[in-house]
């Protein structure tokens, strides 16, 4: 038997397999039997039992509008005194203690942090102060007014006749001395943070406690003759030194000085105690 009787002999044998177990079924109306087993799943009813959801609904409290708060007319209050039990104070209850205030007084002691001192007018090189806060105390030594230039006047006016009705001579001074300080910032040269001139000017003879030596008068007339002289005023107002406060910092400065007949002067940058080891 040849390969190709075998192939018509399954191809024959397939034909009955499928006629027995596909064809007929088919045509008498039962399932086709392959042989394997299924099982049809069960379906499975709704639920009829609803799904219930519950919440919890939270009832907010009734808004209240904020009270407003009553504004001051601009006229002192009187507060009148009440019944201790209006605080649930008994009289024989002494009264709470409050807050114990520190009675530690803080620290005002002030350390120099530079020194600028001469004759001359001049600009110093820039110096940092990195401190929120600091001080420039100064004073000056001018030139007292007996070692200043002067200069002598006399007028001898007439009251139309050939005689002096009246006459006026003696001598001034014609320097007076001069000093101020422009404090420059280094980071924005075009800013003058202050200029300092001290306060109700430059007068030693006052500051000692001299009167200023102003010349005698004299008074000519044909009917008398009169000699006034100055009176000395014995009281000293020496404003020196001078304190200026700044209440900026943290960057560099420069300072202009102007000095015109002064001996010497001493400027100082004061910084507080306390901001020693903080900056």
């Amino acid at each position: 038997m040849d390969k190709k009787d075998i192939t018509y002999i399954v191809a024959a044998f397939c034909f009955i397999l499928v006629i027995a177990f596909v064809i007929k079924p088919l045509a008498t109306g039962q399932p086709v039997n392959t042989g394997l087993s299924f099982t049809t799943p069960t379906p499975v009813p709704p639920s009829t039992t609803p799904l219930v959801i519950y919440a919890t609904i939270k009832t907010l409290p009734p808004t209240t509008p904020p009270t407003p708060v009553p504004t001051w007319n601009g006229k002192a209050q009187i507060l009148n005194f009440v019944n201790p039990n209006t605080y649930q104070i008994s009289n024989n209850q002494s009264l709470p203690q409050g807050t114990q205030i520190n009675s530690t007084q803080p620290d005002n002691r002030r350390t120099v942090y530079a020194t600028i001192s001469g004759q001359n007018s001049g600009t110093t090189q820039i110096i940092n102060i990195p401190f929120p806060y600091w001080e420039l105390s100064y004073t000056i030594d001018p030139v007292p007014t007996s070692e200043a230039p002067a200069s002598s006047f006399a007028i001898t006016p007439t009251n139309g006749n050939s005689y002096s009705a009246s006459g006026i001579q003696g001598s001034f001074s014609t320097t007076k001395p001069q000093f101020s300080i422009q404090v420059m910032d280094a980071t924005d040269p075009n800013r003058i943070v202050r200029t300092i001139t001290p306060p109700g000017g430059i007068d030693l003879n006052l500051w000692e406690g001299i009167a200023e030596e102003t010349p005698a008068v004299t008074i000519t007339t044909p009917i008398k003759y009169q000699e006034i002289s100055p009176t000395p005023t014995p009281s000293s107002t020496d404003p020196r030194p001078w304190l200026e406060k700044f209440y900026e910092g943290e960057r560099g400065y420069y300072f202009v000085i102007n000095s015109q007949n002064i001996n010497s002067y001493t400027i100082k940058i004061l910084i507080p105690t306390r901001y020693v080891g903080q900056y």
